[in-house]
């Protein structure tokens, strides 16, 4: 069977550096919060020329702490996409907040920034907008309603490492940007990780507390906190693969040029907004026959995945929101049409045309 990733592929070509990071890590007995966290941490920030990074043990805790150190809590609402990981809403929810919901756009699936401003309300404290399969949200027209509004900008930059507006990128933009490093990611890890990225230092030391138990110092805890460290032996694999992660972002842009010099016609194919880099974490089609179109590809061998077949909103874990089908149309009509096809660096062109192919009938 052709996978959606190739992570085996992946770990042959960087085997021995990998080996090597890890005897250095298990022969320095250090595995929490050492100097691989806090290289990684550097690396990362000055990527982004942000002033802080923080490493957390997942993307869903990237987001919970960053919406926590911001302030964000009970009674208070957030603006976010239907059409998502369901983390996204879950995150809000951790901190007593409710997540309001507004459509997206029907050719990134992103969040509609032009209809955000209709949802703001009394309560409204913060917009979460997801980078959704790789390519960038309107950031500009987010940031400009968040400025007018005085809101918090939390960026779910889960699937979008690297990804970038006029050469700006994701997680720069907002009061904090959020990474997964999961391990099917762009780049990701050998299980989880996660990172928040930010400017403002009062902010960051809140963050850092709340990851460690609410303490900066062994035993004096200065808030009720959590168990959300990013582990050494994770930030070494993280090391070794982030020294490639423009040349694995550039080799899935490749693929999905190759995808799309094929499929136009058949199938809706990913679009990307000029001036906006996207990074493919996912290359996502979309057709009415998106179901015929998954059964013949997997009678031929080849990896396809629905993200989403159910939007948020109507979840039965958030049936108490009270939302119905038809409140969010956009995104339900991509919720029955998108299919992710096979997509990483190490795609072999054959497999893409046999793909191509078989969409095409």
């Amino acid at each position: 069977m052709v996978p959606m990733v190739d992570l085996k592929t992946e770990f042959n070509v960087i085997k021995k550096e990998v080996l090597d990071m890890l005897t250095e890590i298990l022969e320095s007995s250090h595995y929490i919060l050492g100097p691989k966290v806090s290289e990684l941490e550097k690396k990362i920030s000055d990527y982004h020329n942000i002033s802080a990074a923080i490493g957390v043990a997942s993307g869903t805790d990237a987001l919970h702490l960053s919406l926590d150190g911001l302030g964000i809590s009970e009674g208070d609402e957030v603006i976010t996409t239907p059409f998502t990981f369901f983390a996204t809403a879950e995150a809000i929810i951790y901190t007593g907040a409710t997540p309001v919901f507004v459509d997206v756009e029907p050719d990134t699936l992103n969040i509609d920034a032009s209809l955000i401003e209709e949802k703001i309300t009394a309560k409204t404290k913060a917009v979460l907008p997801v980078h959704i399969f790789g390519h960038p949200a309107d950031m500009t027209m987010v940031q400009k309603i968040a400025k007018k509004h005085n809101l918090k900008v939390i960026e779910d930059c889960a699937q979008a490492f690297g990804a970038a507006i006029n050469g700006k990128r994701v997680g720069s933009f907002g009061d904090a940007g959020c990474f997964s490093f999961y391990p099917s990611k762009n780049l990701g890890a050998y299980g989880d990780g996660g990172m928040i990225i930010l400017n403002d230092p009062a902010v960051a030391d809140t963050i850092r507390k709340l990851r460690n138990h609410g303490s900066k110092r062994a035993y004096r805890h200065e808030t009720v906190g959590f168990n959300s460290r990013l582990d050494e032996i994770q930030a070494g694999i993280l090391l070794v693969k982030f020294k490639r992660i423009d040349e694995y972002n550039t080799g899935r842009r490749q693929k999905a040029a190759l995808y799309n010099k094929l499929l136009p016609g058949t199938v809706k194919c990913p679009k990307e907004k000029k001036g906006f880099y996207h990074v493919y974490h996912q290359y996502t089609i979309m057709t009415p026959e998106r179901d015929e179109i998954q059964n013949r590809l997997k009678d031929n061998g080849i990896s396809s995945v629905v993200y989403y077949p159910i939007p948020l909103h109507l979840q039965e874990a958030l049936k108490f929101m009270d939302h119905k089908e038809g409140d969010f149309p956009v995104a339900e009509k991509a919720a029955k049409e998108v299919l992710s096809l096979p997509m990483h660096p190490w795609l072999e062109e054959s497999t893409i045309k046999e793909t191509a192919e078989i969409i095409n009938g």
